[in-house]
This record gives C-alpha cells, sequence and structure tokens, in this order.
C-alpha cells in the first residue's frame, strides 16, 4: 500500500498533514496500517472543509485493514464521505480488486470496540453520510464527537494490477440537528403459544448490499408465508433500531447481523437491538470463540452461514466440525451441490456423534431471490426471540422449500413421542415407530436416514402427499428424514440417489440413549 493525504481546504493548518506516519500495528493475517492523520481547522458554522486521502492497493497480501484518522474539530454537525476505486469484474457474479469501507468514532476502533463503531457498507456504496438525526443506510446517525475519526478500508481480492483509491472527507459545520429517535421491533409477538414457526434468519435489504427496503422485506417475508425473520446485514447493525416502524403486531423481526469475516460467514441470530458483532479478524487469529461466546451471552446463536461456498473467504474456513457455533446453514437459497456437499458433511458428523442443529434461510439481496426458500420451522414456546433461539438451539427444527410444504415427524416408543432434536433414550432391544408425513411435495421421494443407512423409503402420490413409516431398532443412534425430487439418474431410492431439489429435511430424533460416561 502507498497512501498519502492531501487537502483542498486553504485553511488547513499544513502541519497536520504528517502528524502520524503511516504505521503496522500488527503482524499477520488480523494485520492494519494507519494512515497519516488529516487535522481539519474549526469553521464557522454554514461552512463546510473538505480533505482528501488517496493510495493504491497492488501487493495481494497487504493487511486486511487500514485505517485513515481524521480530526473532527468541535461544531461540526454532519461528516460526508465519497471514495472510488476500480474493481476488476470477472464476468461470474464476484469481483476482484474491491475496497470496503466503514467508519469508526473516537470511542475506539480496535477489535471489538462496538462504542465506536459508526457503519459499514462494504463495496455496495460509493458515498454516504452521518448526523445527529439520519445516515446513510449502513451507518449509525448520533452526534458528531470531536476527536480522531477512523475510516477503515478493507482491500479484497487484490490481484494485478490492483487498484487506486480517493477517500474525500467533507465536514459540515453548524448546530447539531434532532436526535434520532430508535424504533427497535418488539421481542415478542404476544398472544402467542406452543407451535412450530415459520422463518428465515439470513436476509439482506439496502441497509447492507440488498435492494429490498425493510416495508418491502417484511412484505414479501409475509407473501412466503413467514411468521418471523432476522435483520442479517453484513457487518452493520444499522437497521435495527428502525424495523419497529414497520413491523406488524403479528409479526417479528429478530435483530442480528452477518458476521462476514475474511475467512467465511457467521450468522449472529437473535440479539438485542443495536448488539454489534466485530468481523475483523481470520480463522488463524483464534477470535471466533470470542465474538460467538458474546452473541451467547447477549442471547443468541451463532450459525455458520453457506459453509461449502467454493468462493475463498465467502466459504467457511474456520474448522470443519465447526466448533463453537451454535447451528449450521445447511440450505442456502435454491438447493445447489454447495447444500448436498453441507448436508452430507453434516450427517457424517453426526455418525461420529457430533450434532450441530441444522437450519436453511434464503439468503435473499433483491427481488430475483426467494425470501423463504429455504426456511426454518421451529417448535417453539412462542413467537418470541428468546423462545426461538432457545428452539434452534436445541434442533427442535426442520427445514423446508417453501410454506407450501408441510411435515410431521415423530419417533415413538410406547407413549413417549419425540420430535426433531427430542431423544427417546430407547434400550438396544426396543423398537421404535418411527413416522414422517408430508404433502405438497409432488414428484418427491422421501427416506429416513440413520447411521447405519438408509432405513425407509416412500414416494409421493399424485397429489403430492407422502407417508413413511418404519421400525427401527433402538441401537440406531438417530434417525432424520429427508424429501426431495430426485435428478434421475438412479431409479432405486437407495442411499446415494442424488437430489436435484430439495423440499424438506430435518433435524434427527436421537433414538437411543447416551453411552455411559
Amino acid at each position: 500500500m502507498c497512501d498519502h493525504a492531501c487537502s483542498d481546504d486553504p485553511d488547513r493548518d499544513p502541519r497536520g498533514l504528517h502528524l502520524h506516519r503511516r504505521g503496522l500495528l500488527a503482524a499477520g493475517a488480523g494485520a492494519v496500517t494507519t494512515a497519516a492523520l488529516l487535522d481539519f481547522a474549526p469553521a464557522e458554522a454554514g461552512r463546510t472543509r473538505t480533505q482528501v486521502f488517496t493510495g493504491q492497493f497492488v501487493d495481494p497480501t497487504t493487511p486486511d485493514w487500514h485505517y485513515l484518522p481524521f480530526k473532527v474539530p468541535a461544531g461540526v454537525n454532519q461528516i460526508d464521505v465519497a471514495y472510488t476505486f476500480s474493481p476488476t469484474d470477472t464476468g461470474v457474479g464476484f469481483s476482484y480488486n474491491v475496497v470496503d469501507i466503514g467508519i469508526f468514532d473516537p470511542s475506539g476502533h480496535e477489535l471489538g470496540d462496538g462504542e465506536g463503531f459508526r457503519g459499514w457498507s462494504g463495496g455496495a456504496r460509493r458515498s454516504f453520510w452521518i448526523n445527529d438525526t439520519g445516515a446513510t443506510p449502513g451507518y449509525l446517525p448520533g452526534p458528531i464527537t470531536p476527536g480522531v475519526w477512523n475510516i477503515a478500508l478493507g482491500p479484497y481480492a487484490i490481484v494485478a494490477p490492483g487498484t487506486p483509491y480517493r477517500v474525500t472527507v467533507t465536514l459540515r459545520f453548524g448546530a447539531p440537528g434532532p436526535a434520532f429517535v430508535p424504533h427497535p421491533p418488539p421481542r415478542r409477538v404476544p398472544g402467542t403459544g406452543p407451535g412450530w414457526y415459520r422463518g428465515d434468519m439470513h436476509l439482506h435489504t439496502v441497509y447492507s448490499d440488498g435492494r429490498r427496503t425493510l416495508p418491502q422485506m417484511i412484505t414479501a417475508a409475509r407473501e412466503a408465508g413467514l411468521d418471523f425473520i432476522n435483520s442479517s446485514e453484513h457487518n452493520t447493525t444499522s437497521a435495527h433500531l428502525r424495523w419497529g416502524r414497520f413491523t406488524p403486531q403479528d409479526f417479528l423481526v429478530m435483530t442480528g447481523e452477518e458476521v462476514t469475516t475474511r475467512t467465511g460467514h457467521w450468522l449472529a441470530v437473535g440479539l438485542p437491538a443495536g448488539a454489534w458483532i466485530d468481523w475483523r479478524y481470520r480463522a488463524s487469529d483464534g477470535e471466533l470463540p470470542t465474538y460467538a461466546a458474546r452473541v451467547r451471552s447477549l442471547g443468541g446463536l451463532a450459525i455458520a452461514a453457506h459453509p461449502f461456498n467454493p468462493v475463498p473467504s465467502i466459504r467457511w474456513d474456520f474448522g470443519p466440525d465447526w466448533a463453537d457455533l451454535d447451528a449450521v446453514e445447511v440450505w442456502n437459497g435454491p438447493w445447489t451441490g454447495d447444500d448436498q456437499t453441507t448436508v452430507q458433511h453434516w450427517h457424517d458428523l453426526l455418525v461420529a456423534g457430533r450434532f450441530v442443529p441444522a437450519v436453511g434461510n434464503s439468503d435473499s439481496h433483491n427481488e430475483s431471490q426467494a425470501v423463504g426458500l429455504a426456511q426454518t420451522v421451529v417448535r417453539s414456546a412462542s413467537l418470541a426471540s428468546g423462545a426461538l433461539v432457545d428452539g434452534i438451539r436445541g434442533g427442535h427444527a426442520w427445514v423446508a422449500e417453501s410454506s407450501k410444504v408441510h411435515l410431521t415427524f415423530t419417533a415413538t416408543l410406547g407413549a413417549r413421542v419425540a420430535e426433531c432434536g427430542d431423544r427417546l433414550d430407547a434400550a438396544p432391544t426396543d423398537v421404535v415407530e418411527v413416522l414422517l408425513t408430508a404433502r405438497g411435495v409432488p414428484g418427491s421421494l422421501a427416506r429416513l436416514l440413520g447411521a447405519s443407512g438408509v432405513l425407509g423409503f416412500a414416494v409421493a402420490d399424485a397429489w403430492g402427499h407422502v407417508r413413511l413409516s418404519a421400525q427401527v431398532p433402538g441401537s440406531e443412534p438417530f434417525v432424520r428424514a429427508e424429501v426431495g425430487r430426485p435428478d434421475g439418474s438412479n431409479p432405486n431410492p437407495v442411499e446415494g440417489t442424488p437430489i436435484a431439489e430439495m423440499a424438506a429435511l430435518t433435524n434427527p430424533v436421537f433414538l437411543a440413549a447416551p453411552a455411559a460416561g
């Protein structure tokens, strides 16, 4: 990186140009650099002052985070930032030579300094503004505190010839505007009780890199037959304090974040409104356990997102067993080979004795990507954030391609009946009655699967209904179900039949009693 600061403000004290030399603050994957400080001189109300950072990213091993500090004097009521860079479009859905951007106020910008976080837009916007009353989506309104602010640049996928950048900072002077009035969504829907609730926990609006507004997202979710969604913008909480203006009384919006690191994405689900989770680390930094634990301490869930996506930084590189996480997104958007690989790996972990609850979400960014494809159906004590978190953490959930799919899945031993995530504690000599019923699944094959392989199968009738029952020995550690449309390459419904389109899959019911410790 080669960077320098310059100014088109004739009143600026030139001594501020190199007040601090650029310095390496850390080594390794999480390395950062800091540019020379821009020191803005005071001005009268109604005036503006503008200064510029310029530089170039050419080295693929450049540190992940570069900070551009500027000193804000008293009397500023708005900060405007605009920047340019030159991405290289691959033509296959992603770009090289991207420069992400965000900002921190004087409260702090070190790893974990949530108090200083004032917004992030990644590479989705080329400008933003912040004042007391409002901010560009992705950014947090609030006081323009005098002191040193830091713009954070995140070079991503840098390849030859690299990219130049130019960051223009404009301060507007004047009296502060009215304070921003937060409207967080309620954390529960009154009057609801035990039941199965449908939701999509991975969605993006204009508050990160999505195209829908908040009202449009709620409309899409209700049209998809959902009962709840989770706000999961990339690396920002800026939508949290606005959802309450648009949320119907019979609908739940949980607040969270897609924590978008350079070595994998994960969902923070069910956070208190405004709670921000840092993303500025790689797998090699060993920070994931700290931030996943922070999510749990706040009453939320940490969920691995699209772990077998083939794109570097989007795929999951924090470890193959999803350690430190509460669940895994085994189905992301329309069913693909990535999802099939994830489910197979998840099943292999189950056989090995490790259970990570499975969920499915749409990851919808725009109108061409259906909300609720996929969706997670959760057994919950009520339609409330905390109750849903408990249900998902316990594995009391199944995943569907749409709200047209209805499913029941039980394992019965005498008077005991178990559903997804439950444990039956059967003896090895017991025989468990397992029953799967589904409707809304035309052309589908239903299978019961256990550690020993396929335990039973059935084909949906002409009306899209399927009923599958099997007697399973109590020695089988678990049983789970899949319903999907085969790809036609294998006419025999046995283990290994490829699924072209999944219609539904369940978390396991655990049959056998746990081994004595």
